[in-house]
């Protein structure tokens, strides 16, 4: 009976959560929207051209989608043609806008498959390490450690990188996605591309050759983008751990005679995890929008290397579907996160108090 609700109250927050998306989502289009506003008929038209020579005839765009409409007849037009995946024309690399999103994010995907485990699992550890050694040589060693991550400019941290290992080191860990060889391996008919994540392409095609050189591309700016996330992790962890130590229940639990090992980890630990939880949750998702500096600086050309280019060159579709792509990713991201916190702390969801 008490499994059965827990089942129904945990399904009721679920409810509620995604009963917000939907007026979240709205607002986050309407923002996006009022950027679109900014620009004149003519420039907002490359948002429904979906080929060059469409270019040609600017009038009849404008005139076709009712650029110069009322606005809510032209928010109606441009969400219709998001729903049909018509982003634009991506002037920058020369496809549909749909298109290059769909191209670039599975390199930075690798980018946060490989990353997000290093920052959130290196941050609790030693978080957790630091906090429960506090004032000790442990405790010390990490929180120097973590001021210098959390100090370095992940700019000069990536180029010192590859100063060391790219030039010092004679191209041991290369920058860019694979070298020319692998990378005429991997369009070549012999190999398939199934997900466009070529660590797991190769796998799956049984490839290792292609396998060890894009883990050497990835060495670098997998690196640079942990040093510095995890530097923050780690603090935050060791600041909530310390909190949860310093709580009741782990005076009682220690009064019972509870080892410290199970003290830390099976109390103190779980609900110190809340709110590095949130920002872990924001971290996969700032990781998977693309980080602009270190995959620039990489030559690793994901997202964030894209939005980059589109920036700079004024390529007005490719940066407002970044913008909205950004948008989205970060209502989704916050929608996982409200679920793990109603599993990790009941509390949450009993009577609704973060509803």
């Amino acid at each position: 009976m008490q499994l059965w609700g827990f089942a129904l109250e945990f399904r009721a927050y679920i409810i509620r959560r995604l009963a917000l998306v939907v007026p979240v989502l709205f607002g986050v289009s309407l923002l996006v929207f009022a950027l679109l506003q900014m620009f004149s008929p003519v420039e907002r038209a490359a948002l429904y051209v979906t080929d060059p020579k469409q270019f040609a005839n600017i009038t009849e765009i404008i005139e076709k989608y009712g650029l110069n409409d009322p606005l809510w007849v032209q928010y109606g037009n441009w969400i219709s043609q998001i729903f049909h995946g018509n982003l634009g024309w991506s002037k920058v690399v020369s496809l549909p806008v749909t298109d290059a999103i769909l191209n670039f994010l599975p390199a930075t995907l690798e980018l946060a498959i490989f990353a997000t485990p290093l920052i959130i699992l290196g941050g609790i550890f030693l978080g957790s390490k630091a906090a429960a050694h506090k004032d000790k040589a442990v405790d010390h060693i990490t929180r120097a450690g973590a001021i210098m991550g959390w100090s370095l400019p992940t700019f000069w941290l990536g180029l010192m990188l590859l100063m060391i290992f790219y030039g010092f080191f004679s191209g041991l860990f290369p920058p860019e996605r694979l070298s020319t060889a692998m990378n005429i391996v991997v369009h070549s008919e012999a190999f398939t591309q199934y997900t466009g994540l070529h660590f797991l392409d190769a796998i799956l095609n049984g490839n290792w050759q292609v396998l060890g050189d894009s883990l050497r591309h990835l060495f670098l700016p997998v690196i640079t983008l942990t040093v510095v996330q995890l530097a923050f992790i780690m603090r935050l962890m060791r600041s909530s751990m310390l909190e949860s130590l310093g709580k009741g229940y782990i005076l009682t639990a220690r009064a019972k005679g509870l080892d410290e090992n199970t003290v830390v980890s099976k109390h103190a630990r779980r609900n110190a995890l809340i709110p590095v939880l949130t920002i872990a949750g924001y971290i996969f998702a700032l990781l998977v929008n693309g980080v602009v500096i270190t995959e620039t600086i990489f030559n690793y050309k994901g997202l964030g290397w894209w939005a980059w280019q589109s920036a700079i060159h004024l390529d007005i579709p490719s940066v407002l579907a970044f913008a909205l792509f950004n948008g989205i990713l970060f209502v989704l991201t916050n929608l996982v996160v409200d679920l793990l916190y109603a599993k990790i702390d009941p509390r949450v969801r009993l009577g609704g108090q973060a509803a």
